[in-house]
């Protein structure tokens, strides 16, 4: 089933800065028509100097109905939201957003949701397991709060914005599940890493793990869906470990973020 464009046709916007190595826009789009919904999903280059103006000019526009959220506007469209879920508001950040009736923007984080289930999907429990993840900007944090929240005994956090890392961390030992701690780029002993980064997304990118302590054992994700095996995915599955891909992770989140724009009794 496609969409037949038309004047009564909703509309919904994909936001980030680089926009061309997203997926959502095709998949969302033939979704909406899957579930009878005459919508379309557009992709719009956003610079972080010109996000306050795009998003003055969303709030009047009567036939957008929703905004995704990528890179690197997450928290800064958690700002801009009237309300967000318990798990946008813990994180600090979104990446979508749906229209309010009574005006504004109610704001949502899934990306968590994303990464643990294209994790199970390729055949891991995270239940019990000790697990690294790189990056603690939106979607980092995003994953380390829904690992946590899946089972993980110990997660230990990596970034170069050693505050932003620390305060994440004292957040998520907030949650009375397992325990947060410093992490480094070393993935030694961790049965998940996770990369939450673009390192990759451009050629001669430094890796963001040491790739050579990769055990066959440890199971490696990553959020990048362009290059559809980043770099570290190819160095991983070339030391034997299974994986999961940014791709895999939009698979798994899709039917999270149409539930969220569709069906408002799903927020909280």
């Amino acid at each position: 089933m496609t969409t037949a464009l038309s004047g009564a046709t909703r509309l919904y916007v994909i936001i980030g800065d680089p926009i061309a190595q997203v997926k959502a826009p095709g998949g969302m789009t033939a979704a909406f028509a899957e579930r009878g919904h005459d919508g379309i999903l557009v992709p719009v280059q956003v610079s972080v100097d010109s996000l306050t103006s795009f998003l003055s000019i969303a709030d009047t526009l009567k036939n957008l109905d929703g905004i995704v959220v990528t890179v690197p506007h997450k928290f800064a469209c958690y700002a801009h939201c009237a309300s967000t879920t318990d798990r946008a508001r813990f994180i600090g950040a979104v990446n979508i957003m749906r229209r309010r009736t009574e005006g504004g923007w109610h704001g949502e984080m899934v990306d968590g949701l994303g990464f643990v289930g294209a994790v199970r999907g390729k055949g891991l429990d995270p239940s019990g397991k000790r697990a690294l993840v790189i990056g603690a900007g939106g979607a980092g944090s995003a994953i380390a709060q829904a690992l946590l929240a899946a089972g993980v005994r110990e997660l230990a956090l990596h970034d170069a914005d050693t505050e932003r890392r620390d305060v994440l961390i004292a957040r998520l030992n907030t949650m009375g599940a397992g325990r947060a701690i410093v992490g480094s780029p070393d993935p030694t002993g961790f049965d998940l890493v996770g990369n939450a980064t673009p390192a990759g997304m451009k050629a001669g990118d430094p890796l963001p793990i040491d790739v050579g302590k990769l055990l066959p054992s440890t199971f490696v994700g990553c959020v990048i869906t362009v290059p559809a095996a980043s770099p570290i995915i190819e160095a991983a599955r070339a030391r034997g470990c299974s994986t999961s891909t940014g791709t895999d992770m939009y698979q798994a989140l899709q039917g999270s973020m149409l539930d969220f724009l569709l069906d408002p009794a799903k927020a909280n």
